[in-house]
């Protein structure tokens, strides 16, 4: 399945003054991430996935998810003493696209990212005002890389 995304971070007083509604709590660590390669494990509320992506071009990338049991992958995390990133996950509909905003907690706290899924690279979309810089194109933004972040 093929996966486009644009990804934006959050300007933070505006949107502390807008945050409202249910949020998921999400962990996920990293099996495999080279070569743009990445092996998620993600835990959500009480869900677990593997996720597989292949490496990016442009904004598109190759995405492939299954869920797995629960604590075959907190055992997992925990076998192979995998790093493991803390974020809340909102929902946020706006102008019929509905936008991830990725609260970081953490040695991350502070960080906020914005994401939006697209049909295709040059999909035109409105933005909501707490939308700032763009950072589709900065993988040092990607959760596989700021894992990398965490002592």
């Amino acid at each position: 399945m093929k996966e486009i995304e644009r990804k934006f971070l959050v300007d933070i007083d505006i949107w502390g003054a807008q945050v409202k509604g249910a949020f998921s709590n999400i962990s996920q660590a990293y099996l495999q991430n080279s070569k743009g390669q990445t092996i998620r494990l993600r835990l959500r509320d009480n869900k677990a996935y593997l996720t597989i992506k292949g490496p990016i071009k442009g904004l598109t990338r190759n995405e492939y998810e299954y869920e797995i049991p629960f604590k075959e992958a907190e055992q997992m995390i925990f076998d192979f003493k995998l790093k493991v990133l803390k974020k809340r996950r909102y929902l946020i509909d706006f102008a019929t696209k509905t936008w991830e905003v990725d609260v970081f907690e953490d040695q991350l706290k502070g960080l906020i990212l914005a994401e939006i899924e697209l049909e295709s690279e040059q999909e035109k979309f409105e933005k909501p005002d707490w939308v700032g810089e763009e950072v589709s194109y900065d993988a040092s933004y990607f959760n596989a890389n700021l894992i990398n972040r965490l002592s």
